[in-house]
């Protein structure tokens, strides 16, 4: 058997179709947990071949085997015809496959430049040859069309803008394989485009390209074939025009798309939870005027930049308005941290679960009474653990966590595991107004219904939630009422089962009559 660091010959053009890589019987044991059972998948030259499954299926762990990060304990990959066992990612690379992660891998500290050739800098003698390596990073960035400065700080970039420069790295080794993991969950819709632009010249230069998304629908631009995974055994792999979404689906979890949203059982009453007047933030929004009720699930919409998530943060205490007054239960307050929101009941779910929701190093039972630790705590200040591990265990339970243990770390968790697990911890601190700020990002179709189905069970024991979100389906499948955001104003207030997709993006442009 060859290591990952052999000279590989080229493909041998007696294999079948082009293939180019093949996994047989590929088996991951993890404490408790069966990542991988048996898994079998093959990858042509010049195709595009997705790979799809609910949060925990497997692909992950299947990606992190195929790029050196994980060795299986059972099973062969073959890469151009020959068995290789790569004992680490640069071993890998050096045979010419690459991984784009999900979550981001740069050092916010560096440059652009330095990050995408972080150590396989360009070398004068002894130093770093900053010139050829910031000219190096042009020519990269310019590949993906990312308009930023070598020398830009990554840490400066957005969310997005990371998401290309990560893009941009892998494609910097020149890979034969590459491996995209949820590439377009941070872009924008021209930056996704683009790098569908990107992904059609590499496939015609032959890469092979490995595609992780749960946005089915976006698939059939670039797809050639999709694989479908569930509980970490292949279920099953076609030729993309073969198969529906619902197929997909299906497959998946079970379920078909016609079933993509719960049934509401929650009705919104008259009362007003939270009423905002003449909200304010100069430069940023405002003003802003609106009313939460008891039970509502109440729905933000707007393109991206149109001040939606920055009136949550205000709302919160994150960011200091400029002007106007809140009133909770009829009565004005004022907020001045998310630790005086906390304490009115207002919880705020951050689209950047990882950054701003979690403790990604402590334990599910840990993040889960993190928001209210005094709860837990005696009077000489220790913390009463069986007290914290019945609450978390009962949280786990209700919310259906999928998690070997209380105990287990969650950075080690599925997505849409993790969320749950932001949505616990402020359940446990008993909030009675939710912001949802984009939940659903980054999650698949079961975890989405799942989620979908708490944010209902909420409002129908009176608690008022605010969901902001991209995706107009998620909208009007879920909300009672539609606040639709144009450059930090609300230019319309709409009843959901009376509105469409049309008239919201209609108000979300700036028009201010239908």
């Amino acid at each position: 058997m060859q290591d990952g660091l052999s000279n590989l010959a080229a493909t041998d053009p007696a294999l079948p179709d082009r293939e180019i890589l093949r996994l047989e019987g590929i088996v991951k044991r993890f404490p408790g947990v069966l990542a991988l059972d048996g898994i079998r998948l093959d990858l042509r030259a010049g195709e595009v071949h997705a790979v799809c499954g609910e949060n925990g299926a497997g692909k992950s762990t299947l990606m992190k085997i195929i790029s050196g990060q994980y060795l299986p304990d059972e099973g062969v990959i073959r890469y151009r015809g020959q068995p290789v066992r790569f004992e680490s990612t640069s071993q890998a690379q050096a045979a010419g496959i690459a991984i784009i992660h999900q979550e981001l891998n740069l050092v916010p500290h560096l440059s652009v430049a330095e990050n995408l050739y972080l150590a396989r800098e360009p070398k004068r003698g002894p130093f770093v040859d900053t010139r050829k390596l910031n000219a190096d990073a042009v020519r990269c960035l310019q590949r993906i069309g990312l308009d930023v400065p070598p020398t830009t700080l990554v840490g400066t970039l957005s969310i997005a803008q990371q998401q290309m420069v990560e893009i941009a790295k892998a494609l910097s080794f020149d890979s034969t394989v590459l491996i995209m993991d949820e590439p377009t969950s941070s872009l924008t819709e021209s930056e996704t485009v683009q790098l569908f632009r990107i992904i059609q010249e590499l496939r015609a230069a032959g890469v092979a390209i490995l595609y992780i998304s749960h946005r089915l629908d976006e698939m059939a631009q670039i797809v050639d074939r999709v694989t479908v995974m569930r509980d970490g055994r292949h279920i099953s792999t076609d030729d993309f025009a073969a198969v529906t979404v619902n197929d997909i689906v299906a497959r998946m979890v079970g379920r078909s798309l016609d079933d993509a949203y719960p049934a509401r059982q929650s009705t919104p009453t008259q009362e007003v939870l939270l009423g905002v007047r003449n909200l304010r933030r100069d430069g940023v929004f405002g003003p802003v005027s609106f009313d939460l009720r008891k039970g509502e699930i109440l729905g933000f919409a707007g393109l991206m930049g149109a001040g939606r998530t920055e009136v949550a943060r205000a709302i919160f205490g994150a960011d200091r308005p400029d002007e106007g007054s809140i009133d909770l239960h009829g009565e004005r307050v004022t907020i001045r941290s998310p630790r005086e929101a906390i304490r009115h009941g207002i919880a705020y779910l951050s689209e950047d679960r990882k950054q701003e929701g979690l403790a990604l190093g402590m334990s599910v039972a840990a993040n889960i009474t993190l928001s209210n630790v005094a709860g837990i705590s005696s009077r000489a200040g220790f913390l009463r653990f069986e007290e914290e591990a019945e609450i978390a265990r009962r949280y786990v339970h209700d919310l259906a966590i999928r998690t070997p243990s209380i105990e287990q770390r969650v950075r080690n968790l599925s997505g849409g595991n993790q969320q749950k697990v932001v949505i616990g911890k402020w359940l446990y601190r008993g909030s009675k107004i939710l912001f949802f700020d984009e939940p659903t990002r980054g999650i698949d179709v079961g975890a989405k219904f799942a989620i979908h189905g708490l944010m209902d069970r909420l409002a129908a024991q009176g608690v008022g939630v605010v969901l902001i979100s991209s995706e107009l389906p998620e909208l009007l499948g879920m909300t009672d009422r539609i606040a639709v955001f144009h450059e930090g104003c609300i230019t319309a207030v709409l009843e959901t089962k009376q509105t469409s997709q049309e008239e919201i993006m209609h108000f979300a442009s700036g028009r201010t009559h239908a």
